[in-house]
């Protein structure tokens, strides 16, 4: 499941139950074009974890939340609280690393 959120409801609703990658990036951002993929891979690979993604261009306010300063950004939650995060494009490796060690 990939949803896109814009407000913090929305985004509160998502990631209070279970397994979350959020994934903070914006449409211009070339590093982001190349991470989404390879999230998005790493999602369909492991049903359990909902990918939730936000467009820090279209939610400010999320992006500020959580001191967003460079974009990617993914973060993973468990049950509404933040574990971790990764900063930057990173490989394929990396990422199923990032949400196996949860």
């Amino acid at each position: 499941m990939i949803k896109e959120v814009t407000t913090n409801e929305e985004f509160d609703e998502v990631v209070k139950e279970g397994r979350v990658l959020v994934d903070f990036y914006a449409v211009w951002c070339g590093p982001c074009k190349m991470l989404a993929p390879i999230v998005e891979k790493v999602a369909e690979e492991h049903p359990e974890i909902a990918l939730v993604r936000v467009n820090v261009d279209e939610a400010p306010d999320l992006a500020a939340r959580f001191g967003i300063a460079s974009i990617p950004t993914l973060f993973y939650f468990n049950n509404g609280e933040a574990k971790n995060s990764l900063v930057g494009y990173v490989d394929e490796d990396t990422v199923k690393q990032f949400v196996e060690i949860q």
